[in-house]
């Protein structure tokens, strides 16, 4: 049995829940979904620029953890990019904090 996943502290809540190619309806694409987490991951790492020590701890997550984060987030990234599917962000174990 798995060990139950820890909430992740995350202090972005984003204005587009839904990405995806231009000119093909929604209903004909595949969807990845992002979740809230590996949303907060990328956009500390790659937007705020902060490195990975930082990052797990604004998230309050150890660094492997945040490591395993990003390299999901970065697989469906690339997934939908190189593959024409739509990018939902929605769900994962979040708690939203406002600095």
């Amino acid at each position: 049995m798995a060990r139950p996943q820890k909430t992740r502290c995350v202090n972005y809540e984003p204005e587009a829940v839904y990405f995806k190619p231009r000119g093909v309806p929604l209903s004909l694409l595949e969807e990845v979904v992002l979740s809230l987490d590996e949303m907060e991951a990328i956009r500390l790492k790659y937007v705020e620029g902060l490195d990975q020590v930082a990052c797990a701890k604004r998230m309050k997550v150890s660094q492997s953890t945040l490591q395993r984060i990003l390299t999901s987030a970065n697989r469906k990234i690339a997934q939908a990019l190189t593959q024409g599917k739509a990018i939902k962000i929605e769900g994962g174990i979040v708690r939203l904090v406002k600095k």
